[in-house]
């Protein structure tokens, strides 16, 4: 008696596709460290000559993690104010939370094999 292993086959294009484009969403789960927009845009850059719905979810995740990170900035100047330095605190620790939700959401929604608008974001890449 044999064994012979059974190979699965190559993934697929719009496999493939798909997979970059929830690793473009996913990158939000490093918005606590700033660094949430660095693989929605480097997923982007490679993907956006090609087309596909991988440029499309990575320009999308890339537009909110922008956002997020205007969002940041706007808090780490409040919270250098002395008097209510608190309330950029929390809205740091509440924009990461958010952030990782939202992200979390849209990777799982892309991986289902739809796609996904995140509620509030800014338009700054087209």
């Amino acid at each position: 008696m044999s064994y012979e292993p059974h190979q699965s086959p190559p993934p697929s294009g719009a496999d493939q596709d798909r997979t970059w484009a929830m690793l473009a969403h996913l990158g939000g789960i490093l918005a606590y460290v700033w660094a949430g927009w660095i693989p929605a845009l480097v997923i982007w850059l490679v993907h956006r000559d090609k087309g596909g719905p991988a440029a499309t979810e990575a320009r999308v995740a890339l537009n909110f993690q922008l956002t997020v990170l205007i969002g940041l900035v706007i808090c780490r100047v409040v919270q250098s104010i002395p008097v209510i330095g608190v309330v950029g605190w929390l809205g740091i620790i509440a924009l990461s939370i958010i952030s990782l939700v939202l992200s979390i959401l849209a990777a799982l929604a892309v991986q289902r094999g739809g796609s996904y608008r995140y509620p509030f974001s800014l338009e700054l890449v087209r």
